[in-house]
């Protein structure tokens, strides 16, 4: 009984001493840690300092700084601020260069005691990039590189959420701004190239980009020569969020050069573009070249090969940002051998297209800023011509043949359906706030030169057009044989002038879908000279290198006098 409880006491001394030594090796531990994170502490946020004012040559700022023993270094920070290099900024360009609203990384112990210390992923939210414009900085002061290590190298940082501000100091330009959603950096380090995936939202029109590139070397001192390339896909964006304009446009290319100076190489294809003065979807598809400043948003389009439905063109140009105001688009267009047809159901409400033809057009084309709808702002201004003209009103196609018919003499035989005769136009046109001016326009058909002025409104409620019909054959002649026909070869004199056979002047007016053709006596007599004139303007596509007027295959009129 007695070696029993003499042996029970050592033991309770022993888990006691066992337990007293646990919680001193705990309290050591905690105090070890609590020095260690003290300690760490400090020495982590001046290796992030260090390594940031190096990297950038900048003053560096951070307003917290936190770490704590969470599997290894957990580390946030936020209210970080990078300033430009201190001896090339002038005053008054006192913002930060970067922002940063928070930050945190994971780092094991072991990397306390290297240098420069590795970091897998750096975690970044609500971050600004502020690249103020060249202007801003003094041109004639040295740059002065401030003094560091690399103290920290990170192998990825994710960003969510940033600012990219690209700043100008053109008076009528707005800084360009891009909302980045995400972005992920690989392969963080002095001087060089950073690899680069981004996610980006697009304003004007609406949608996500995803490009994928390098980036770099940072250029501290003048930012917009930094260089820049990659890849970009441009899927969904939504054409309606520019007013007027209507479709899902998706966009694949490449890019190279630098951020003020940006080469671009890449297709779009719309299948449903439309405008609201038609809402008539139709394919659209384009090749681009262009050249990109970064540091204003200004696009220089080099050369854009297009298709709108089966019709080819190319236009080149430039896409300008406009401080306050939004773009102006200004484009020169060529359409070389183009369907009347697919540019009419695209911009024409009536179906079918009142009119099919070959098109052939150069014409200058602008749309200013404003918040007006695309279709109401479109300036237009150019010539065109038109081949092989058909009307799809068959009342209008029949009165056009029978026109030719009874203009070669042949009254017997115009008749609806007797004839269907080969025609072509050409012309200038301006077009502006939705209503298209016509002028010089000349109708050849055999037989018959119809040359016209007037307006037409793209919404088809307006068609007035007034002008001259010239015909190979007298007043006379185009009357079926009869009394009537004797009566009007006392009125052939009056109507035969400038070598044709007849003058009569004429007007159609009424809507597109329902023209009204007739006699346009009161429209008021010219001068001799002023006829002259406008004899010799309407028939200036007649006219050749040489500048005497040519014979034109397809009207048959004789030539008149006062010009052979």
């Amino acid at each position: 009984m007695h070696s029993n409880r003499t042996s029970a006491v050592p033991r309770k001394r022993v888990w006691w001493w066992i337990g007293a030594g646990l919680l001193v090796c705990l309290l050591t531990l905690l105090v070890v840690g609590e020095v260690m994170v003290r300690r760490a502490g400090p020495i982590l946020r001046g290796r992030v300092v260090e390594t940031l004012q190096t990297r950038f040559h900048s003053r560096v700022e951070l307003d917290y700084f936190d770490v704590s023993l969470l599997h290894g270094f957990a580390v946030t920070g936020s209210g970080l601020r990078i300033y430009s290099q201190d001896d090339v900024v002038t005053a008054g360009a006192n913002d930060p260069l970067i922002t940063v609203g928070q930050f945190e990384f994971h780092t094991p112990l072991r990397s306390l005691f290297v240098k420069p210390m590795h970091v897998g992923t750096v975690r970044v939210a609500g971050m600004t990039i502020r690249i103020p414009p060249r202007q801003e900085r003094v041109a004639d002061a040295p740059a002065r590189r401030r003094r560091g290590k690399i103290e920290v190298i990170a192998d990825e940082i994710l960003v969510e959420n940033s600012t990219l501000v690209i700043g100008t100091a053109k008076a009528n330009k707005d800084p360009k701004r891009f909302a980045l959603e995400r972005i992920r950096l690989r392969h963080v380090g002095e001087g060089e190239p950073m690899e680069y995936e981004a996610t980006l939202m697009n304003a004007f029109p609406r949608g996500q980009i995803h490009a994928s590139g390098a980036f770099g070397p940072w250029n501290a001192e003048q930012p917009g020569e930094s260089a820049v390339r990659g890849d970009y896909v441009f899927d969904h964006a939504e054409l309606n969020s520019i007013k007027g304009v209507g479709g899902t446009l998706s966009s694949a290319g490449s890019f190279n050069g630098r951020l003020n100076r940006i080469e671009a190489d890449g297709t779009t294809t719309t299948p449903d573009f439309s405008l609201d003065t038609a809402n008539h979807p139709m394919p659209l598809a384009t090749h681009y070249r262009a050249v990109i400043d970064g540091t204003n948003g200004d696009t220089y389009l080099q050369s854009v090969q297009a298709k709108l439905g089966g019709s080819e063109f190319t236009c080149a140009g430039a896409i300008l940002n406009v401080k306050g105001k939004g773009h102006i688009t200004d484009l020169d267009v060529d359409i070389p051998a183009g369907r009347l047809r697919d540019f009419l159901e695209l911009a024409v409400k009536t179906r079918p297209p009142f009119m099919q033809s070959g098109i052939s057009m150069k014409m200058h084309l602008r749309v200013p800023y404003g918040r007006e709808s695309v279709t109401k702002k479109l300036e237009m201004q150019g010539r065109f011509r038109l081949r092989q003209i058909r009307f799809t009103n068959p009342q209008v196609q029949d009165k056009v043949d029978m026109l030719s018919l009874r203009a070669q003499g042949n009254p017997k035989d115009a008749r609806p359906g007797a004839s269907d005769v080969p025609s072509q136009m050409s012309g200038s046109l301006v077009l502006s706030r939705g209503q298209m001016t016509v002028s010089q326009l000349n109708y050849l058909l055999p037989g018959a030169q119809v040359a016209l002025d007037g307006v037409y409104s793209l919404d088809g409620k307006t068609f007035d057009f007034h002008g001259k019909v010239r015909t190979a054959a007298t007043v006379s002649q185009m009357v079926a044989t009869g009394w009537k026909s004797f009566l009007l070869k006392l009125a052939d004199p009056f109507f035969s002038k400038h070598g044709a056979g007849a003058e009569i002047p004429v007007k159609i007016t009424g809507t597109e879908g329902a023209p009204k053709f007739g006699l346009d006596f009161g429209g008021g007599k010219k001068s001799e000279a002023a006829q002259e004139k406008d004899d010799l303007q309407s028939r200036r596509d007649e006219l050749t290198p040489d500048g005497r007027i040519a014979r034109h295959p397809s009207p048959g009129l004789p030539i008149p006098r006062s010009r052979r």
